[in-house]
């Protein structure tokens, strides 16, 4: 497991597939991701059978912890990282709504990130958002990521084109806000 503060992040297991479906049959869920088509159970099956053949993916669940019980609201992960420049895609997906807003998705970003830079220790971790999709943008920054650059109507959805927004964090700069967030008095 790996912890944050108000999140554990585990690994995700087939029993989890349903789920998968359920979030990514969803236009509100998927409208926030790359994927466009529904999932059927069948096409998340043959998903997490090659997941378990990924040596360059790092996939999780996201778990809050209500009551006795912890509840699976998204996923997570590192995906082709690339060993030799020390870098990976980050992507995230908080499918339960009623959890969205309430600084679950920075939680476990920020999380993330320290997996990526203590254990892993790459070097950089990048990702992409859509112009349409503020809340992960706000998410991205307070968990240290900066801009890049933009990508101007680089995907269409919803019957119009949208810009794609390109962030990243350094490891220098994540230990950097580490060391500070460590020496300001709470």
């Amino acid at each position: 497991m790996i912890y944050g503060e108000r999140v554990r992040l585990r690994a995700i297991e087939r029993s989890d597939i349903p789920t998968f479906v359920r979030w990514f049959n969803d236009p509100e869920v998927r409208r926030y991701l790359l994927m466009y088509t529904p999932m059927s159970h069948a096409q998340e099956e043959r998903w997490f059978a090659s997941t378990l053949e990924q040596k360059d993916d790092f996939l999780f669940g996201i778990e809050v912890r209500e009551a006795d019980t912890w509840v699976h609201i998204g996923n997570l992960g590192l995906h082709r990282v690339d060993w030799r420049n020390r870098c990976a895609v980050f992507g995230i997906v908080l499918g339960e709504k009623a959890y969205w807003g309430l600084g679950y998705g920075t939680d476990a970003t920020r999380a993330m990130v320290r997996y990526a830079f203590d254990e892993l220790n790459l070097h950089r971790v990048e990702l992409e958002t859509y112009a349409f999709n503020p809340r992960a943008r706000q998410c991205y920054l307070k968990a240290g990521f900066r801009d890049e650059g933009v990508r101007r109507e680089a995907l269409y959805r919803d019957g119009a084109y949208h810009d794609v927004h390109s962030m990243a964090i350094l490891k220098p700069d994540w230990k950097e806000a580490q060391a500070s967030t460590a020496e300001t008095p709470g």
